[in-house]
């Protein structure tokens, strides 16, 4: 792998948006090629793989990762976006202890498919125009409901009950890209009879990158180590498409983007071209109007 190319598994800090930290890592890089894989909100801190030099083009491929949260529910009252930041909406006092074992059961039925509305503060595009924009002017609009999946919802605290006294609770979630946890903090709540809130999360995982993967921007800065050594291949970044291994005949025809016979054991596409030394050469995929052939979308060689 050359010097400064390859993905950048980032430790994102509280109250940077993800552009910030694009900016800041083009700035300690010194280098303009950086690009993230999915926004995270700013108050939102963990795990944010960026990718940087030649990795950017694999970048769009990442955005479609399933993830892992640990979040935190408050009971007792609800806010406008849904999280610690913003302002009260409902208020309802928490008058009895809850068992966990009913908040077990609540979360063991949210696993699977549901159905989530994107909160008004979110960046989802209504009519050309993102949803946080409305609800900065104090609007309210329509907004789409969407499918996700939820692999798994466990509850991270011990004992037998949820004290009325102080009603905190942390949840572990694995789920689909493109669910808000925010949201289903807000659901957990109403199942159990009371407005809630997400008063924390921390992103643990983002696909094959996980929290013990990443890097601190301090890390970064202290000049300690090498910075090239705190990047890992742009094949990270890919390790869930299928993989051909091409013989060496078949390099040059791959480095030029050539269309190609299509391997009799495809069954997924797009997927990873690479040589015998595991380096990935080129992005493939079935061809649309051509039966048996497969054509590059990225062509990712460099020699």
């Amino acid at each position: 792998m050359s010097a400064r190319q390859g993905i950048l598994a980032l430790k994102k800090p509280a109250g940077m948006t993800s552009h910030d930290c694009v900016a800041k890592i083009r700035r300690i890089f010194s280098t303009k090629k950086v690009g993230h894989t999915g926004t995270l909100d700013p108050e939102v801190t963990g795990v944010l793989p960026i990718c940087i030099g030649r990795a950017t083009k694999v970048a769009e491929y990442m955005s479609d990762y399933g993830k892992e949260y640990i979040g935190e529910v408050t009971l007792g009252y609800s806010t406008e976006t849904e999280d610690a930041h913003g302002e009260k909406v409902l208020e309802k006092q928490v008058e009895k202890d809850i068992s966990f074992s009913d908040i077990k059961d609540i979360l063991k039925a949210l696993q699977g498919e549901i159905e989530q509305v994107p909160p008004m503060y979110s960046a989802v595009k209504v009519n050309g125009k993102k949803l946080y924009e409305y609800a900065r002017q104090g609007l309210t609009v329509e907004r789409p409901k969407r499918n996700v999946t939820i692999h798994e919802l466990q509850l991270i605290d011990d004992g037998d009950v949820l004290s009325k006294d102080q009603p905190v609770f942390s949840f572990r979630v694995r789920c689909s890209k493109g669910t808000y946890v925010r949201t289903l903090a807000v659901e957990i709540g109403e199942r159990l009879g009371y407005p809630a809130h997400m008063s924390s999360l921390i992103r643990t995982a983002s696909g094959p990158f996980s929290i013990e993967d990443c890097v601190t921007f301090e890390q970064l800065e202290s000049g300690e180590t090498p910075l090239e050594d705190y990047l890992f291949p742009l094949e990270k970044g890919i390790s869930h498409f299928p993989k051909w291994t091409v013989s060496e005949e078949l390099l040059f025809k791959i480095k030029n983007g050539s269309v190609l016979e299509a391997p009799k054991d495809l069954v997924q596409s797009p997927f990873g071209v690479y040589n015998e030394e595991g380096k990935c050469l080129a992005i493939y995929e079935l061809h649309p109007s051509k039966p048996g052939l497969i054509k590059p979308v990225k062509v990712l060689a460099i020699d």
